[in-house]
């Protein structure tokens, strides 16, 4: 109870105050109310061309989020670089001279929370050569 004067509404008076509350949570339709059971899906994409990964890429997350799935990703994992040197000499004879080749491997990897059976659903876009696709289904 607030003295008169001091300047706050004082707890008896209803009129003055207000009640301010959250706005009501729906219930929404998710599918593990439907019986669905939802997994924890790790899709790893690699590839030596980076456009190629970066376009499954981004195909895939574009799936997932049209049908309103839980998406988090695609982390770039750091690129493997693979280096080769070889001597340019078939005999051994001459100059000491070397070939430095290198190849680099590109990954990406993107968590999915859904559904096993919509997962078959987003992996059948077209998935351009050169890029191996490994899907891993947790529970």
């Amino acid at each position: 109870l607030s003295p008169k004067g001091s300047g706050f509404p004082s707890v008896n008076s209803d009129s003055s105050l207000t009640k301010m509350s959250a706005p009501p949570i729906k219930p929404t339709k998710t599918a593990e109310t439907e019986g669905e059971v939802i997994h924890r899906i790790r899709i790893t994409l690699t590839s030596r061309n980076v456009q190629a990964v970066e376009k499954v890429c981004a195909e895939l997350k574009n799936k997932a989020l049209d049908k309103n799935l839980k998406v988090s990703g695609p982390v770039r994992m750091p690129t493997k670089i693979l280096k080769l040197l070889v001597r340019k000499s078939p005999c051994g004879e001459g100059t000491n001279t070397y070939d430095r080749f290198q190849m680099r491997i590109h990954k990406r990897v993107l968590d999915l929370h859904s559904p096993s059976e919509v997962v078959r659903q987003l992996t059948n876009i077209s998935i351009d050569a050169g890029v191996d696709v490994e899907v891993i289904i947790a529970n």
